[in-house]
């Protein structure tokens, strides 16, 4: 889901992919990319002794963010190179990260491979003299060649962390959580891994929408880089639709 260029590059300016993993592999393994953050264990605690005639309290529930079942979360990640074996495409942009709609040559690149990075904003080079290096894009800069993803304050993206909202809806700075997964595309509930998944990380609001891009109720996730397979192929590359969010 494309999202704004690094304020210090240019002021202003998911999709469904839900596929099942491998047979015999779990979801993480098939991911092929940083998986889900696994649940702390918390220390036990020593059961308190019984008050006499005490009144047991009532227990309350943080409030979700917005309306119950009312929102749609998507998920965008970093593309590997190596993964995409489309015809080889030049490409021209900005050799360095302080720039706007540069012309300099950047290095052809598989064309599949940048119809991702221009969906999902960045890819990691793989071969060639730029090899470790990351080709970003954004609507508002075009490509060019950076040390790192960033997001739209120029920090680099945090796995199962980062988010991006309409300003609008969540502000930049946000905690929130996933609490409610809801369903798919094709109204299905979400896999129960799946959903853990989601469920367990702690998501904070860094990048904000390219305008048309956002909307009402809608949160981009971001959740890491391509390992070792495409992340379109993994069920964690999904839409939760109905979800809920809840403060972190």
């Amino acid at each position: 889901m494309r999202r704004t260029a690094p304020l210090a590059l240019a002021l202003g300016g998911a999709m469904l992919g839900a596929a099942l993993a491998g047979c015999g592999q779990s979801s993480e393994e098939a991911a092929g990319y940083v998986p889900p953050p696994a649940a702390p264990t918390p220390a036990p605690e020593p059961t308190p002794e019984p008050a006499p005639f005490a009144t047991a309290q009532p227990t309350t529930r943080p409030q979700p963010l917005g309306r119950a079942g009312g929102w749609r979360v998507t998920t965008y990640y970093t593309a590997l190179e190596s993964l995409y074996d489309g015809e080889r495409k030049a490409v021209r942009g900005c050799a360095r990260f302080h720039c706007s709609h540069g012309k300099a040559p950047l290095g052809s690149y598989p064309a599949d491979f940048l119809k991702v990075v221009q969906m999902e904003g960045s890819g990691r080079i793989t071969g060639g003299p730029q090899r470790g290096r990351y080709l970003n894009w954004s609507h508002s800069v075009g490509f060019w060649l950076d040390d790192t993803t960033r997001d739209s304050r120029g920090r680099p993206l945090v796995p199962w962390a980062s988010a991006a909202a309409d300003k609008s809806v969540l502000a930049r700075g946000r905690r929130f959580a996933i609490v409610g997964c809801g369903r798919d595309g094709d109204g299905r509930p979400i896999e129960g891994e799946v959903c853990a998944g989601f469920q367990k990380a702690r998501w904070t609001v860094v990048d904000l929408f390219r305008p048309g891009y956002g909307g009402e109720n809608h949160a981009d996730v971001y959740i890491g880089e391509e390992k070792d397979a495409r992340l379109s192929e993994s069920p964690f590359y999904t839409t939760l639709n109905g979800a809920t969010l809840g403060p972190s």
